[in-house]
Order: C-alpha cells, then sequence, then structure tokens
C-alpha cells in the first residue's frame, strides 16, 4: 500500500478515535471505550508500518 492511502487511512481511523473519544469522556460509553482502544492500537501498527517504509526507502535512495 502506498504511503498516502497509509495516510488517508490513518486519518480516517483518528476520526473515528476522535469521535470515540467523545462518546466515553462526555457520556461515560464503556464499549466507545473498548473500540477507541482498538483504534489506537490500529494506529500504533499503522503508523509502525509507515515508518519502516520511509526509512527502507530513505535507504534505498541513498
Amino acid at each position: 500500500m502506498e504511503l498516502n492511502q497509509k495516510l488517508a487511512q490513518l486519518k480516517a481511523i483518528l476520526a473515528l478515535a476522535e469521535e470515540d473519544l467523545q462518546k466515553f469522556t462526555d457520556k461515560g460509553n464503556k464499549t466507545a471505550g473498548t473500540r477507541l482502544r482498538k483504534s489506537l492500537q490500529e494506529i500504533r501498527e499503522l503508523a509502525g508500518d509507515m515508518r519502516k517504509e520511509v526509512l527502507e526507502s530513505r535507504k534505498v535512495k541513498v
């Protein structure tokens, strides 16, 4: 997957996480907290993949 696509996916996950954060903090919705944790884990994994791709492409260009 291309970096631009991964960044778009990251933004979409972040938007969903923001909604769940509001539900969790404002309304005390426990399932929103579970979804928020899941989204944060996906963000972490995707960001790690992106980081690896950037480092690999940097090595190739140098």
